[in-house]
């Protein structure tokens, strides 16, 4: 799947580089025709006919618009190269031997990645992302392999703020907004980085808590979760990287998750 992603994403890159690459020239070749245009009006003498359609066109409007439509083009290519990014950095197939690897932009590829489940929708406003990134260096994992638990705990982080949200009205939810904070640090020997995902949702029972990495256990209904995804991203952090992770919550109170990688 990650060679599948990974291939999209480049196939993705092409056209959208021809078509970024000729936005700026057509732009350019926008301006002359406007600014020669304007000279034409200017210092010719126009037929009627010309004078009409040129009117009935509404070249002030053109004017003021065209570019505007330049513009949002390039924004528009700009937000595809950047999920064709996250899309590689999330689906690195790293499985061989460690790499050097930069944190945040796992945790970013993999925030942009879940962007359509952030957003405002009709039952609730947005979930704010707060990030207190900290000056940590580059860490040896397994990138995709990270990602994947990054992917884990931000997703149950969402589910756990919509199941906080049943029953209460959006202008109550808005009163107190959904959230959740993304903290990193280099742990005060040097040795680790630490990375710390909470949100403030409804929070656990300890006996929801003592089972959370469990294989199996899920307290998701039918056909919602398969019990899966904190047991691997466990087994990833422990086994596969010799890190830590750990879960705090509190009913009532939110649930913070704390991963710690050697460097």
């Amino acid at each position: 799947l990650g060679n599948l992603v990974a291939g999209v994403a480049h196939e993705i890159n092409n056209p959208v580089g021809f078509i970024g690459g000729n936005v700026a020239p057509a732009q350019e070749h926008l301006q002359d025709l406007l600014s020669i245009l304007s000279l034409y009006e200017e210092n010719a003498s126009l037929p009627e006919s010309i004078a009409e359609q040129i009117e009935d066109l509404d070249a002030d409007f053109i004017r003021e618009d065209f570019p505007k439509l330049i513009v949002s083009m390039k924004e528009g290519c700009e937000v595809i190269r950047n999920i064709s990014t996250s899309l590689r950095t999330f689906s690195r197939t790293d499985t061989v031997s460690k790499t050097e690897f930069n944190l945040h932009h796992g945790i970013d590829s993999t925030l942009l990645i879940l962007k359509y489940r952030l957003k405002a929708n009709e039952q609730r406003p947005a979930i704010e992302i707060v990030k207190k990134y900290g000056d940590i260096p580059k860490v040896k994992c397994y990138p995709g392999q990270l990602n994947q638990v990054f992917m884990n705990l931000l997703a149950n982080g969402i589910d756990a703020l919509d199941e906080t949200n049943e029953g209460k009205t959006f202008a109550e939810i808005e009163k107190e907004p959904n959230s959740i904070t993304i903290a990193t640090e280099l742990s005060a020997d040097n040795k680790q980085v630490i990375v710390r995902i909470a949100d403030n949702g409804t929070g656990m029972p300890e006996e929801v808590k003592a089972r959370l990495f469990q294989q199996g256990f899920t307290t998701k209904g039918v056909g919602k979760g398969t019990g899966l995804g904190m047991a691997i991203a466990y087994q990833i952090v422990t086994e596969k990287h010799g890190g830590m992770i750990s879960c705090n919550s509190k009913v009532g109170q939110g649930t913070i998750f704390t991963i710690m990688i050697p460097r």
